[in-house]
């Protein structure tokens, strides 16, 4: 992708012209798909592989590269940063405009109200793309989406509408507005803010529910810097490192940069394996996750009064004290040809619906949980050796055991006769450790440029509660009876709008500083703390 000639020019015929003069005339139109034009120079076109040889041939093409699919990276956390509800702000921080690259919004969350908001700032020049009852409001001031590939079919909603629930959490931690007692069936219960209270929003909707294509993010990109914005975010990328010009974020990243725009972008979860970074440019903000002085942690009781302590967001209140106790192991679907080597990690269809209906059963590793509520479980008891430093949330009552409770509980299992069990709803404790590096977060070095050490600093992106989409289930499974306002999950995507909203912060007081000067100003607020691995704790803002 390469500049936007000076002065006016038709991207669209430019873009035509060359494709008919290097692969015909008929073939050229057919191929063309769509041009990049308002602050970048590109176009979207099916080709072969030879076509796209001659292509990228051609003087003055920077880079030809598929179009491929990225993943998006799945309320105390600003005070726990140290930057509470009392923080001094400028009247200016209502002319902050945050791009939001994501899954889209769900606008009546009550952290998109727009009481006492005035009309947007003057240099918006973007716009709202309304439809399927969506409408723009003087907090989100811009809404767009981008579906480059194919019919849009349900459960995706044909408009910036989020149906999924991760953009509209995203948003929120970045800008979203002050909501007194949000929580989430009680659990994190406080006040829900963004970085940013006072700042507008603007949704560019480019996931979906089978990925992020190349193709839209860089359309994104390109109306996101002419639209106006001051920040963008965007917590998505993909499953490995990408060149430089191959890569959408990076190429988009770099362009907004050229335009004084700072673009931050998450890390990854593909942690702790070095080198598992994949948003590392240079001229980007890259964003590790790290925890929080709190955690959730879910208790197992058995019929013999021992109890285990596991961690997951279990929203849930069982109706029995007890339940039949039993192992996937012992359970396995024989009529549908499973054995215990699978039913013993209960994945799909492999446990007998009459033999666990109504009891809690205990699985050998982590899964969603999804097979055993298939099924009609009451309840799971996951085990492993995997990290325990962030929860999940589940379709049913659940709870994640380390392998040496497991193991006990597997004992009682086979040492008694009828045994029992009951999991207790999540409470929330103090992790007095924090913050770390959570297990899950990518880690640098970075893979294309070692020279230049990522990511760039760490912000909260453990059990953050945040606004939902209710277009969504609490888990994204079909059959869970919770729709809510707000939902706690983690992952580098929420770490990155946690650093979005502080550039926003800073870009309030400064509105001139470059997007180095930005970045730099977050990234040497921090001191080292050399007491525990990977860990730089913040004088005010930053944890890197």
């Amino acid at each position: 992708m390469g500049d936007r000639p000076k002065g006016e020019f038709s991207a669209t015929a430019q873009h035509m012209s060359m494709l008919q003069a290097t692969i015909g005339s008929k073939r050229g139109s057919e191929s063309w798909l769509y041009s990049y034009k308002r602050s970048f120079n590109g176009f979207v076109a099916k080709l072969t592989e030879e076509e796209k040889t001659k292509i990228a041939s051609l003087e003055g093409v920077v880079s030809v590269f598929p179009s491929t699919k990225k993943q998006l990276h799945t309320t105390r956390s600003w005070d726990f940063m140290g930057f509470p509800v009392t923080a001094e702000r400028r009247k200016t921080e209502s002319d902050v405009i945050v791009g939001m690259l994501d899954s889209g919004i769900w606008p009546e969350s009550p952290s998109f109200d727009d009481k006492d908001f005035g009309a947007p700032p003057t240099k918006w020049k973007g716009s709202c793309q309304s439809s399927s009852n969506f409408t723009c409001n003087n907090k989100i001031i811009g809404a767009k989406y981008y579906h480059s590939e194919g019919p849009i079919n349900p459960p995706s909603i044909p408009s910036p509408r989020d149906s999924g629930g991760h953009g509209s959490h995203t948003a929120s931690t970045a800008a979203g507005g002050l909501v007194y007692g949000a929580n989430l069936y009680g659990l994190g219960a406080g006040t829900a803010r963004g970085g940013v209270p006072s700042a507008r929003i603007a949704v560019y909707k480019i996931c979906w529910s089978g990925g992020c294509s190349d193709a839209d993010i860089l359309a994104a990109f390109d109306d996101a810097i002419a639209d106006g914005v001051d920040i963008i975010s965007i917590s998505v990328g993909g499953f490995f490192p990408s060149d430089y010009f191959t890569d959408p974020i990076a190429i988009g990243a770099f362009h907004a940069m050229k335009n004084g725009i700072l673009t931050s972008n998450s890390a990854g979860n593909s942690g702790p394996s070095s080198a598992s970074i994949v948003n590392f440019s240079p001229w980007s903000l890259s964003v590790a996750a790290s925890t929080i002085d709190r955690k959730f942690l879910t208790n197992v009781q058995l019929g013999n009064d021992e109890s285990y302590v596991g961690v997951s967001v279990n929203t849930f209140v069982l109706e029995n004290e007890s339940y039949p106790l039993v192992y996937g192991g012992n359970v396995p679907n024989t009529a549908g040809g499973y054995d215990n080597s699978t039913s013993r990690y209960c994945i799909a269809d492999s446990l007998d619906p009459k033999l666990v209906e109504g009891t809690i059963v205990l699985c050998d590793g982590l899964n969603d949980a999804e097979p055993a509520a298939a099924v009609g479980a009451a309840g799971t008891i996951m085990h492993d050796d995997y990290f325990t430093d962030f929860a999940f949330s589940f379709p049913l009552p659940a709870s994640y055991l380390g392998d040496d409770d497991g193991s006990k509980v597997y004992n009682y299992i086979n040492g008694t006769s009828k045994p029992t069990a009951t999991i207790l709803k999540s409470v929330e404790v103090n992790e007095t450790l924090a913050p770390f590096v959570v297990s899950f977060s990518s880690r640098g070095p970075n893979p294309i440029t070692a020279d230049i050490l990522k990511p760039d600093l760490t912000a909260p992106g453990v059990d953050i509660l945040a606004a939902w989409s209710e277009a969504n289930t609490m888990t994204g499974y079909p059959e869970d009876p919770r729709v809510v306002q707000y939902n706690i999950i983690s992952g580098t995507s929420m770490s990155c709008p946690h650093a979005s909203g502080a550039a926003a912060y800073v870009k309030s007081f400064n509105p001139t500083w470059s997007p180095s000067a930005i970045k730099s100003a977050l990234m040497t607020t921090g001191n080292f703390d050399f007491s525990r691995e990977f860990l730089l704790v913040p004088e005010s803002l930053f944890f890197s």
